[in-house]
């Protein structure tokens, strides 16, 4: 019973390495026609189709269903999707602003914004490690810390004088019309 769990035959890595051939081929392929956004972080969407493009190579490669040729209709569904709403996106505003999250202002200078901490689900503990690994060793380099739509946390930092941050970087931030009224007092 143990080595049901543990060993395979030969026969089923043939066929293991034969569908993660092609499905690797084809994700191949795909990207080529859609371009690299089908693997960025862009929005919310683009990561949750990564994750799915994941799960169906995953499911594929690994068992005997879905077979490849299903596998590889799930990934052109996939990546048609994430191109149709690419472009809908660009040309609907109003859908931009259903399918993405918006960042949100977390932080400026050393001073936490504790209702955009919240609303963003953060902890400080949270902040305190992504502060940690944008190497800031001081609240002073801090300029601002935004938690971007992807889930992702950019650290504003730097370690000379200039400590302005240029208004168009925080264009569509949440709070980002605080920056300018915090730094100017």
């Amino acid at each position: 019973m143990f080595s049901e769990w543990t060993m395979t035959g030969w026969p089923q890595v043939a066929l293991i390495a034969l569908s993660a051939t092609a499905m690797y081929l084809s994700v191949i392929l795909l990207t080529r026609l859609a371009g690299v956004r089908s693997f960025s972080k862009m929005s919310g969407f683009d990561f949750a189709v990564t994750v799915a493009i994941g799960s169906v190579l995953a499911s594929v490669i690994t068992s005997k269903t879905p077979p490849i040729a299903s596998g590889v209709a799930a990934l052109v569904c996939l990546f048609g999707l994430q191109i149709g709403m690419a472009i809908l996106r660009s040309r609907f505003p109003v859908l931009q602003s259903l399918a993405d999250n918006k960042p949100r202002l977390i932080m400026i200078g050393s001073e936490i914004q504790h209702d955009q901490l919240k609303k963003a689900k953060m902890t400080e503990n949270d902040l305190w490690g992504k502060l940690r690994e944008a190497n800031v060793f001081r609240f002073s380099q801090i300029l601002a810390v935004i938690a971007e739509t992807t889930g992702d946390v950019c650290v504003l930092h730097t370690d000379g004088e200039d400590r302005r941050i240029e208004p168009e970087l925080l264009k569509g931030v949440i709070g980002g019309d605080r920056y300018g009224k915090r730094v100017d007092r």
